[in-house]
């Protein structure tokens, strides 16, 4: 856990947040600006900046999300989606913690942004 991270504290309990699931490894809640009728974001519970920081140490946890994803979609009964991930401000990274986006309820476009 970093000390003076926005999402290291959202998982360790000490934000509130609108719970989706949470296991050992990682941590899915409700976005607080929706931008679908179904958003919510999956993180990991260990501090990773971002998909850039991803390596061999640390990529099981990422699977794992993953996973997670496949499985909390799957019993919210959303057939379709999509999972978004920025990296860095220009891609609209706001929180420098590893995080997933999980959108549905809507039609999606693309190009996105």
């Amino acid at each position: 856990m970093k000390n003076d991270c926005l999402f290291c504290a959202i998982a360790a309990g000490e934000i509130p947040s609108n719970k989706v699931y949470e296991d050992e490894l990682c941590y899915a809640f409700h976005d607080i600006a929706p931008q679908a009728p179904t958003h919510f974001l999956v993180i990991p519970k260990v501090h990773i900046a971002s998909v850039s920081g991803i390596n061999a140490e640390n990529s099981a946890v990422v699977a794992h999300i993953f996973e997670v994803i496949a499985k909390v979609t799957k019993e919210m009964g959303i057939e379709s989606y999509r999972v978004v991930s920025n990296i860095g401000e220009q891609a609209g990274q706001s929180v420098p913690h590893l995080h997933f986006h999980v959108l549905a309820g809507r039609d999606m476009t693309w190009p996105p942004g």
